[in-house]
């Protein structure tokens, strides 16, 4: 008799295994109905469907913002920031002695020839001229400033700013110091 029980209970192991899948005396289908499964489906069929919708609005409300002749994103700075070269914004020399401001005109030197511009420039008693011309690709314009030097001006702190002017460009934003201009701080000792 215990064989035989045994088998039975075998048989009903298997047969809850087998029903856990798919049960042909209540028709489950992995423990749910069919009239559930088309619940669950219709659900998330409507669910999918919001979801749709929903970004085909925000994509067709954003592309209503955007105008066909004007780019919404530019590369472009809309106002020029200004950089100085040397990569100094207190230059300071001995006029005297060459060796004081050779690293200057080096620095110059190696940024005009990095720029590929043909350029002229002479430097006779600290009188620098700088001749740029405009690159054929549009980068950046190259702008160069000569200072002339009197006697009073020597030995003295000289601030000098430089700015981009303008009808539609700003120059005087006290948040941001850079934006269309440059201060620089120059001193010549005799």
């Amino acid at each position: 008799m215990a064989s035989t029980e045994d088998k039975e209970a075998s048989k009903e192991k298997a047969s809850s295994w087998k029903d856990s899948f798919y049960n042909p005396r209540t028709g489950e289908l992995l423990g749910r109905t069919a009239s559930s499964w088309a619940l669950i489906l219709l659900f998330y069929l409507v669910f999918y469907c919001f979801l749709a919708s929903m970004f085909a609005l925000t994509m067709w409300v954003m592309l209503l913002t955007l105008d066909d002749y004007v780019p919404r994103y530019r590369d472009r700075l809309p106002n020029p920031g200004l950089v100085i070269r040397p990569n100094s914004l207190d230059i300071s020399f001995n006029k005297s002695d060459p060796l004081k401001y050779a690293d200057y005109v080096r620095s110059l030197e190696t940024f005009l020839q990095s720029e590929s511009t043909p350029t002229y420039y002479a430097h006779n008693d600290l009188q620098v001229t700088v001749a740029f011309s405009m690159q054929e690709k549009y980068l950046q314009p190259l702008v160069a400033v000569k200072l002339l030097l009197t006697k009073e001006d020597y030995n003295k702190e000289l601030s000098v700013e430089c700015r981009v002017e303008g009808s539609d460009l700003r120059n005087n934003d006290e948040r941001d110091k850079f934006l269309g201009r440059v201060t620089f701080r120059i001193k010549v000792v005799e």
